[in-house]
């Protein structure tokens, strides 16, 4: 919390003056007051004190209320970042200034959006005449979108604190709650010192093995002898090797479920907040790679994002999917791969990210052979943390034995629809949703490595 002279004025926003109201001090007058009339009724040389307590109590609370309005608007600032992450706390800075002759105690509330928590949040201050103060509270988004935080609540108080003014203080302000994008932020720091393992991402390097001609380099202890390049061993007289990388200029694509499926929650975030945290971390590693990255959704908001590579790419990611969200209608598998195969002709990987169910076994290889043909698939399906829970529960009654049962049963059907999956020629993962940005990142690079794509 800071204060200093005002030298640099701020702006005075438009308020709107709110009501009056007595503070607690008034009402413990007003009930002595009370008291005393009661004593007058019954001995009435009260009576004369009791008139001229009523008039004393008036005339302080009428001047009290005159001061209070004499208060000129009070100019208030509030400093926040315009992009905020999901389920993350950010900080929020208020300044206000007291142009008053007075020294003013300033009670001040905001007003985020009801999908917002909040700490630090109301904050009574006090501000000394031609003064300003500073001081800073935390709120954090549980939704993501597009939010107005259009004003702010401040409580005045007179001269003797015996009325309070409330005035509602226009102060606009609209932020964009994105995905959580810490584990990009991390990775990226992580990448720079090669301790990406820290996080679970595998990358090892398999020398001679990729794709694409890189480099020729001298001959190390450990390569392979089909890796010498033996033209260049007899121009330079000692052994000279190939270096190769995973190729690049690829096409990566989601294909994001939209289904009311995805809008079962983990902890504080849907199961679709899990799915986008993944398809940032992994756009930003294929980025990294020289791939193009794009989306699609389906069963719910259709939107097409066409691959893109390069530096706005991540951008055009975040500002294309930041503020969907899951729907209510089944998850149509046909009407996607339909979509998806009329819009990208060139091979690619496709990552397919969905709730699968044992429902779904006969339908999704049907509705993804299309796709199968000409693409790399990858299905991505979230298990449910609840299922995982309840097979483990410790049987103690027959309540507990017909839940585990239940819960074996259905990761039994689950399996065997994802073994049915692979069985047709496509890869499959099956991971509880917080461990899905780290275990697509893996899969990816195998898939690269390998040279599938």
């Amino acid at each position: 919390m800071n204060s200093s002279d005002t030298s640099a004025p701020l702006e005075h926003p438009p308020a709107t003056l709110g009501h009056l109201s007595p503070s607690r001090s008034v009402v413990v007058m007003c009930a002595a007051w009370a008291t005393l009339g009661l004593a007058a009724s019954v001995w009435t040389v009260l009576v004369g004190t009791w008139w001229i307590m009523a008039a004393l109590l008036l005339g302080a609370l009428v001047v009290d209320a005159l001061s209070v309005r004499r208060i000129p608007a009070i100019p208030i600032r509030r400093t926040m970042p315009q992009a905020l992450s999901v389920n993350e706390w950010h900080d929020v800075v208020v300044r206000i200034e007291n142009p008053s002759r007075r020294t003013l105690t300033i009670e001040v509330t905001d007003a985020p959006p009801t999908e917002f928590h909040t700490e630090g949040i109301p904050r009574t201050i006090t501000v000394a005449s031609g003064k300003w103060l500073e001081f800073s509270w935390r709120l954090r988004p549980t939704v993501r979108g597009e939010f107005a935080l259009s004003w702010m609540d401040i409580r005045l108080k007179g001269r003797m604190g015996l009325i309070r003014e409330r005035r509602r203080v226009s102060v606009s302000r609209s932020v964009r709650v994105y995905p959580n994008f810490k584990a990009v932020s991390r990775f990226a720091l992580l990448a720079l010192d090669n301790r990406m393992a820290e996080i679970g991402v595998h990358t090892r390097r398999r020398r001679g093995q990729g794709l694409e001609f890189l480099q020729l380099r001298d001959y190390r202890e450990g390569d392979p002898l089909r890796q010498i390049d033996w033209k260049a061993v007899s121009r330079h007289n000692r052994l000279i090797s190939r270096e190769y990388r995973e190729e690049q200029n690829q096409q990566v694509i989601f294909l994001l479920d939209c289904g009311r499926r995805m809008r079962t929650r983990d902890g504080d975030l849907a199961y679709f907040d899990h799915v986008l945290n993944s398809v940032l971390l992994v756009s930003y590693v294929a980025l990294r790679q020289g791939d193009a990255v794009g989306a699609f959704t389906f069963s719910g908001e259709d939107r097409l994002l066409p691959p893109r590579k390069g530096r706005n790419a991540m951008n055009s990611l975040l500002n294309g999917l930041f503020d969907i969200q899951p729907s209510t209608a089944p998850s149509d598998f046909i009407e996607a791969a339909s979509r998806i195969s009329t819009r990208v002709k060139r091979r690619a990987l496709i990552i397919l990210v969905t709730n699968l169910r044992d429902e779904d076994a006969q339908e999704l290889p049907a509705a993804l052979a299309p796709l199968r043909r000409k693409h790399v698939v990858l299905l991505a399906s979230l298990r449910e943390p609840a299922i995982e829970d309840a097979r483990q529960t410790p049987v103690r009654s027959l309540p507990d034995a017909l839940r585990v049962a239940a819960a074996h049963q259905y990761i039994d059907d689950r399996q065997r629809a994802h073994n049915l999956v692979r069985g047709h020629g496509m890869q499959a993962l099956d991971v509880l949703p917080s461990a899905l940005p780290v275990a697509l990142v893996n899969r990816y690079l195998d898939i690269k490595r390998s040279g599938a794509l």
